[in-house]
């Protein structure tokens, strides 16, 4: 089997379900993670699903990738639109980064329009709820099998 696609997720969406459900959906964070570990299983891929809201930890575990992933999903949650510290540590990346939001930033604030996440992804996801990450996921496992 290949080396699994990291999924990782930022502030907050710990608290999905319940936190602001009209923007971000009804769904949990373990139901995303079903989903996410469906469709992975379905494309031959093992998945390191995890969360926090402590940047340093998003940061090394983005560094842990580097050798243990074929792909990264991220939703960076705020810190997209904060974390040069987030960037920097993907810039160091070797395989294929998929920025990921369930909602759509470019519909909403315009703080949220530009992440520096962005920067440094091969592609971008949102605007999809819960389902934002299983194309995610999907893209990550084709632009893996491509690289």
């Amino acid at each position: 089997m290949p080396k699994p696609i990291y999924v990782l997720s930022g502030p907050n969406l710990n608290l999905l379900g319940s936190r602001e459900p009209d923007i971000y959906g009804h769904q949990t964070l373990d139901d995303v993670r079903a989903l996410c570990e469906a469709r992975a299983a379905a494309l031959g891929h093992a998945i390191v699903f995890r969360q926090s809201n402590h940047e340093g930890e998003l940061v090394d575990w983005i560094q842990e990738a580097r050798e243990a992933a074929c792909a990264l999903v991220l939703n960076p949650a705020a810190y997209g639109h904060t974390s040069i510290a987030i960037l920097d540590a993907l810039k160091m990346l070797n395989v294929p980064v998929v920025e990921c939001h369930l909602s759509n930033p470019a519909a909403r604030e315009s703080f949220r329009r530009k992440t520096y996440v962005s920067l440094a992804a091969t592609g971008v996801v949102s605007g999809f709820g819960a389902n934002s990450y299983v194309l995610a996921v999907e893209a990550a496992a084709g632009l893996a099998h491509s690289s």
